[in-house]
């Protein structure tokens, strides 16, 4: 059983009538909805309930943490941002999902701006597997097509991914990294573009199968209590 925390701001559903069609409960309990399993034990968190919802405890008891945000990423306590940080690099998982690319924990994981360029026209978007052998990506064609995205663009201020999964291509000609893979010292992060809140992206099936097999690929091998920088004192051999 894979520990899973999902953290949704949880704004756009309350403000606006078009995105709460799409997602009535929140993307936090569609996700919820569509990914439990008898794999994958899931619990919920929206912006609301931080600091609390995110303590030490929390966080030590998730195996991978899911992260979407947009609108109110500033609201999120920087106490919180770097405890996610902090745990990633102690083991956790994390799956941080479209706008989520500007949230606190994912640009101090990253030590980058992570910008890029953007505009919502409603083109629709192919997802390519650029790396068909990685777990991430089994049971995956060669593309999926979204019937419309919002429209991301290179540059993507991001350090190079270790592992490329995805690449998305848009109908007015722009390119994305849109599947990266990072090594955190001791924990895995993975960042998938597909998830604008005013498209039914979250009910797509190759979409939350490209998010499932993430949090697997994502679940801890290793896990430390601490970060330490410890003093041996003496040499292995005289």
């Amino acid at each position: 059983m894979i520990r899973v925390t999902i953290y949704n701001e949880y704004v756009h559903e309350k403000k606006d009538e078009a995105v709460r069609a799409i997602y009535p409960d929140g993307i936090h309990m569609a996700l919820k909805k569509h990914l439990e399993d008898e794999e994958l034990q899931i619990s919920t968190v929206t912006l609301d309930e931080l600091p609390e919802g995110l303590s030490d405890e929390v966080l030590e008891n998730t195996d991978v943490l899911v992260w979407w945000g947009h609108m109110a990423h500033q609201h999120v306590p920087d106490e919180v941002a770097v405890r996610v940080q902090q745990a990633v690099l102690r083991g956790m998982g994390m799956v941080v999902l479209h706008s989520g690319h500007h949230s606190k924990p994912f640009k101090l994981l990253m030590g980058t701006s992570c910008n890029l360029t953007w505009r919502e026209n409603g083109d629709y978007e192919l997802v390519w597997v650029c790396n068909p052998a990685h777990p991430i990506a089994q049971g995956i064609g060669r593309f999926i097509k979204l019937e419309a995205e919002e429209t991301y663009g290179e540059p993507f201020g991001v350090p190079e991914p270790d592992e490329l999964v995805f690449i998305g291509s848009y109908q007015g000609g722009e390119v994305f990294r849109s599947g990266c893979c990072y090594r955190k010292e001791n924990g895995k992060v993975f960042y998938f573009q597909p998830g604008h809140e005013t498209v039914p992206t979250y009910h797509h099936p190759e979409i939350l199968k490209v998010i499932k097999n993430a949090i697997k690929w994502a679940h801890p091998i290793y896990r430390v209590k601490a970060l330490e920088c410890p003093h041996v004192g003496k040499p292995l051999e005289d």
